[in-house]
């Protein structure tokens, strides 16, 4: 059995390294895989698995009609049994190339906001098999009318020996500017509007007249940056809040973090809470989307409705009070990764999904 993933991302977001997990997991299981992606792209490097072939392939965004051309001939190049699109970017391009080409798809959705027409009535049925990376996005597809039988999910996973406890704190508070005795709260996400930074911002004077030594770090980078600073500025939060921007050593940084915060509007998931997780760092998030898969209210952390800045600002003052229960619930939080959310666990999970699709019974499929 031959696969040809197709990611199309840049960077090594959430998508991209589960991706990454995925290939490098595949090397201990039966078949051929062969990774395209652009030029330069940050999942290159991030895939240690030998066996992988890599095939950069020109993209020039969705409107780029000519990808469709350049993949069916790298489809007939390759000659794979199944095609896996993991990314959004080129999916539709993908996905008609496949088509053309009489290639059995997979596709990977990632997000849990509603489906659009063309998703539904153009997109989705070209693909044999939708793998949802967690239960509230295949619900949110099988409310929009996707067939219940074409719906797989298959969790997003951790890799918990890279992300774990352990922190080195003399690094972190130097690297950061951090006093001794200041609490440092990571928010980890795209800057853009879904990700639900303002209501983080709405709740800190609460929470900085409780605890006025707290610093607040915001991981990642996106178009809303400037727009974000500027409401910061006008709120008076500069000594307070931090644009860390978009680092490659989260697995560092995260053990040393007092708490995460997510108040996300909309989710699929949440690879950065999972890694938080397995850190052992309680975290404060919305009942949107899978997140209340990854955090269980009053076991690893407390989830508030999106858009609640008040109730953002109690949960998280609560758990700055109690350090007890920010460690207890942080432990929790590692044991739910572990029992849950493992690579291997994602990676069998995918590859049983290649072998129904493609029919493959034999020892090599």
């Amino acid at each position: 059995m031959k696969v040809l993933h197709l990611e199309m991302g840049r960077h090594l977001y959430g998508g991209a390294r589960q991706v990454a997990y995925l290939l490098n997991g595949l090397s201990r299981l039966p078949g051929e895989h062969v990774l395209v992606c652009s030029a330069g792209a940050e999942i290159i490097e991030a895939v240690g698995n030998p066996d992988v072939k890599i095939r950069p392939l020109p993209f020039r965004g969705d409107a780029d009609l000519g990808f469709i051309g350049r993949l069916r001939r790298l489809i007939r190049g390759e000659n794979p049994d199944v095609l896996h699109v993991h990314s959004r970017r080129g999916d539709l391009l993908a996905a008609l190339a496949g088509r053309l080409e009489k290639i059995p798809m997979i596709h990977s959705r990632r997000v849990d906001n509603p489906p659009r027409w063309v998703d539904t009535r153009i997109k989705f049925p070209l693909f044999e098999t939708i793998v949802t990376i967690s239960e509230g996005i295949r619900e949110v597809l099988i409310e929009a009318g996707v067939p219940t039988g074409q719906v797989v999910c298959v969790p997003s996973a951790v890799d918990t020996e890279r992300y774990h406890p352990e922190c080195d704190a003399g690094w972190f508070r130097s690297e950061f500017g951090l006093a001794e005795n200041q609490i440092a709260i990571g928010m980890i996400a795209q800057l853009i509007a879904r990700k639900g930074h303002e209501v983080l911002f709405d709740a800190l004077a609460m929470v900085l007249a409780h605890h006025p030594k707290t610093r607040v770090l915001l991981f990642g980078q996106g178009p809303m940056e400037a727009e974000l600073q500027k409401s910061v500025r006008a709120r008076g939060l500069e000594d307070s809040v931090t644009f860390a921007g978009y680092r490659t050593d989260m697995a560092r940084v995260m053990p040393c973090l007092d708490l995460v915060v997510h108040p996300a509007w909309m989710e699929g998931l949440g690879v950065s809470l999972l890694e938080a997780a397995a850190c052992g760092v309680p975290i404060v998030a919305t009942r949107a989307g899978g997140i209340p898969e990854v955090v269980k209210d009053g076991v690893n952390g407390r989830l508030i409705e999106p858009g609640d800045s008040t109730a953002l600002a109690s949960a998280i003052k609560d758990l700055l009070d109690d350090p007890t229960r920010r460690r207890e619930q942080g432990q929790a939080g590692r044991r739910l990764v572990l029992d849950r959310f493992s690579v291997d666990a994602m990676v069998q999970g995918n590859h049983r999904v290649y072998r129904q699709v493609t029919g493959s019974t034999t020892a090599d499929g």
